[in-house]
């Protein structure tokens, strides 16, 4: 049975701590591309990564690695969501369905813990998928345009598509809380 893991972005502790906003699992897009990934019959999961404004890679990746991870399953990540399935790949064995990092971010500031981001690229990362997208926008924050040159220089067989116009994949950016163009890559 094909199943989707959808992983959310980084946001600050004031961004965290707003009531107003939804949970980051529940932001943006992520709704509505797992419901349509659900009415296709995917069982699409969109954990609450933890201390996700403090993120620990260590500790996502213990809540990442409870899902039953195969060549059936589809993962999604966005922003720090995106770098992390980076690492994730990277450093592991095992082989998935397609992947698709949305704006991914290796926070080449360092602006969080910097024990999240230290490792090495596995240059042929995406033969560890199905099939491996980078979707980005000209209009993102330079980190994130920082983040895909990393991506082009140091790997291979990678599909890269860029957008002009929709900043970091947020509702913000994009006007919508939809993103056809992902769900597209998807199915």
């Amino acid at each position: 049975m094909k199943t989707a893991i959808i992983i959310h972005g980084y946001n600050n502790e004031s961004e965290y701590s707003d009531r107003s906003r939804p949970a980051a699992s529940n932001d943006h897009w992520i709704p509505w591309v797992q419901r349509q990934l659900l009415l296709k019959g995917i069982e699409t999961q969109t954990p609450e990564m933890p201390g996700f404004y403090k993120p620990n890679y260590e500790a996502w990746k213990k809540m990442f690695e409870r899902f039953d991870l195969n060549e059936d399953t589809i993962l999604v990540g966005h922003s720090c969501g995106g770098g992390f399935l980076v690492r994730w790949l990277s450093e592991s064995n095992v082989k998935v369905g397609k992947a698709v990092l949305v704006a991914p971010w290796l926070d080449p500031e360092k602006e969080i813990d910097e024990n999240f981001f230290k490792f090495e690229i596995d240059k042929h990362i995406a033969a560890k998928t199905a099939g491996l997208i980078v979707m980005y926008s000209r209009d993102d924050h330079s980190s994130i345009l920082k983040t895909i040159d990393i991506l082009k220089a140091e790997t291979t067989d990678i599909q890269f598509q860029e957008f002009e116009d929709k900043g970091h994949f947020v509702l913000g950016s994009l006007g919508s809380a939809e993103l056809p163009e992902l769900l597209l890559n998807l199915v």
